[in-house]
């Protein structure tokens, strides 16, 4: 049995933004009324990640002149946080299904039918016409902040502009089902939308309030939304010296409840030797498929079949 890292942050009383100016609760836009993308920011894709929540409840208390564009502002699965328990924090993460593997048109548009299913099919509309998308996460684990930039390469262009944080990610896509990342032209290497999905660290710690905000601002600085002196006044956190990249080979799914892993392991864990067993499932054995092998945001607080308990990825040159 794992150890419930300890609850650091307090989840934010977000009722006074329920009812925007959208039509759709817990939904705002600000239009500068000039030309310029549509950017949105989105928090509570899961509903126990709580700095994404502190980040937008901040944000509403900030002076804020649009020099551009228009800005969403987007509380998701407000029914999954709703439940946010301290006592039990990973049991708040979704109601019915995860919110973020239920994006493409095909489950959309489908028959079934779910509380994040209908959560997604209200804010698809506002995704859709997002040219620039930030969705803000945190992490089960303990972990140094992490920008998962989907499939895209344009996505970690962004990353690198955005200068933070430290290590980017590449991957695969999930094996569950459709990212919000990878919506329509996020995922299409030829449009020129793009979106960025930062893990802030892990899920309760007081650090990941920071990241958030600070991402937040220099989201909108880098899309032209805010002037350089407004961002510049409420930014937290110095830029890491240099970024690097992981980019994902596989992802390792929990085929059973018996997936264990054979190694210690934190947010980003290199394991030199290829070869070497990485985790056990029934009979099963996954190994290093490389030398160098990184495992990101290895796991066990949500193991069960379909779940992905690790990504497998090697360090890229950024040139």
């Amino acid at each position: 049995m794992t150890t419930l890292p300890p609850i650091e942050l307090t989840a934010p009383d977000i009722r006074p933004w329920c009812q925007g100016n959208t039509g759709t609760d817990y939904v705002h836009q600000i239009d500068s009324g000039r030309p310029g993308p549509t950017v949105m920011v989105q928090a509570l894709t899961h509903g126990n990640e709580l700095c994404g929540a502190l980040a937008l409840r901040w944000l509403f208390g900030q002076p804020l002149a649009l020099k551009q564009g228009k800005l969403t502002l987007a509380f998701a699965n407000v029914a999954a946080f709703e439940r946010f328990d301290p006592e039990a924090p990973h049991g708040s993460r979704y109601v019915d299904e995860d919110l973020n593997r239920v994006w493409a048109d095909e489950v959309l548009d489908g028959p079934r039918d779910s509380v994040e299913l209908r959560r997604a099919r209200e804010l698809r509309p506002f995704v859709d016409q997002a040219d620039w998308l930030l969705d803000i996460h945190s992490m089960s684990e303990p972990c140094a902040p992490l920008m998962v930039c989907g499939t895209q390469d344009k996505n970690a262009a962004l990353a690198r502009r955005l200068g933070m944080p430290a290590d980017l990610l590449i991957d695969t896509g999930h094996p569950a089902g459709l990212r919000m990342i990878e919506r329509g032209g996020f995922g299409d290497p030829a449009s020129p939308c793009l979106a960025l999905l930062i893990e802030c660290g892990q899920h309760w710690e007081r650090a990941a309030e920071d990241v958030a905000i600070d991402s937040l601002v220099r989201f909108l600085q880098l899309a032209g939304l805010v002037d350089d002196d407004w961002a510049a006044t409420r930014t937290r956190l110095p830029l890491p010296d240099q970024q690097r990249l992981v980019r994902v080979t596989e992802a390792v799914v929990a085929q059973s409840t018996a997936f264990e892993f054979l190694l210690p392991f934190d947010g980003l864990t290199v394991v030199p030797e290829q070869g070497t067993p990485i985790a056990r499932d029934g009979d099963h054995v996954w190994r290093a498929p490389y030398a160098n092998t990184v495992l990101v945001m290895p796991g066990l607080a949500h193991a069960k079949p379909g779940n992905t308990m690790v990504r497998l990825g090697r360090f890229e040159s950024l040139g």
